[in-house]
């Protein structure tokens, strides 16, 4: 079936992680900082594992060093984004790369992504709203700045708080207070679990820190109990299929779990996490659900009403949403 006409709701983005490689290399000529290590001889980024990863992503991140270049970036990713059919997505912000984590400076480079999202919803038709986020490898006290940093920006901008970074480094139980504190600001939760850390580290996520969501998750159908869990406690779950095969999680498309969680009951939506560095845009991951398990425009239908369910935004944006999926 062809997947390209249809509107897509994305919930599990990280905003540097959405950078086009080409972007990035522009940038870092602006500056004159040879990046050249993190491209293949095509362009793209080259990312093989979790380690390597990481090291491209922060060669990444370190030519993004002021407000308007987080601007330009965010112009870049949600025109991207929405030239795939995505009306809404959820972008995960960190205050570790916009100031330092710096209260003072993480304000200043909201701004300018809010007034760039503001612009491209005017330009492209996308809405973006943001996640703050703390990233376990970072240490717990970096995770409790970037907790009140959440807090203090709280609003119809910034809608929830969550945790990423490397699922080896702690417990998901150590970064507890970050979430108490997001939760009495108001804030939505939400946390990568069960893509490194196995089953236990989703029961964590759902049992201490309390979250709504589960980001990535693949790792619950390793475990009866875990799944029949999220079936019944209606728990959706961040699915990134063409992440987690580009990253090992699942040795491949038919080898990835979304298809049996969701004939299980578990509530599941489509996302592409990193795009660029990942091979994948929204058109990929449809298309390669379709192929792979069958998925017409009804399955597609529903998980797009999940996504919208389940979104973080408020009640006059989720409105405006289903308007735009209904005609």
């Amino acid at each position: 079936m062809t997947t390209h006409a249809m509107p897509r709701i994305e919930l599990h983005l990280h905003l540097e992680g959405g950078a086009p490689a080409d972007f990035i290399r522009g940038l870092a000529a602006e500056q004159g900082v040879d990046l050249g290590r993190i491209f293949t001889g095509e362009g793209s980024y080259a990312c093989r594992d979790f380690t390597r990863l990481r090291r491209v992503q922060a060669a990444t991140t370190s030519v993004l060093t002021s407000p308007e270049a987080y601007h330009r970036l965010t112009r870049a990713v949600l025109a991207e984004s929405a030239a795939h059919g995505v009306i809404y997505t959820e972008a995960f912000l960190s205050p570790d790369a916009c100031g330092n984590g710096d209260p003072v400076a993480w304000q200043e480079y909201l701004a300018a992504i809010q007034d760039a999202a503001a612009r491209a919803q005017a330009q492209d038709g996308i809405t973006l709203r943001g996640i703050v986020t703390a990233h376990r490898h970072f240490g717990l006290d970096r995770a409790k700045a970037v907790a009140l940093c959440a807090a203090e920006t709280a609003g119809s901008f910034v809608r929830g708080f969550g945790i990423a970074g490397d699922g080896m480094a702690g417990k998901l139980r150590d970064f507890a207070w970050g979430f108490d504190c997001a939760r009495e600001a108001g804030l939505h939760l939400t946390a990568h679990a069960g893509e490194r850390g196995g089953a236990p580290s989703v029961w964590e996520a759902l049992q201490i820190l309390r979250v709504e969501r589960i980001g990535h998750g693949v790792q619950a159908i390793d475990d009866p109990a875990l799944v029949d869990h999220l079936a019944e406690s209606g728990t959706v779950l961040e699915c990134c299929p063409g992440a987690d095969i580009a990253l090992g999680l699942c040795p491949d498309w038919p080898g990835h779990p979304i298809n049996q969680l969701r004939t299980a009951g578990v509530k599941v939506t489509v996302s592409t996490d990193a795009p660029p560095f990942f091979h994948t845009t929204m058109t990929v991951e449809y298309d390669r659900l379709a192929k792979t398990f069958g998925w017409d425009a009804a399955v597609f239908a529903d998980i797009t009403q999940t996504a919208l369910h389940a979104a973080f935004c408020d009640k006059d944006t989720r409105a405006a949403l289903a308007r735009k999926l209904e005609a």
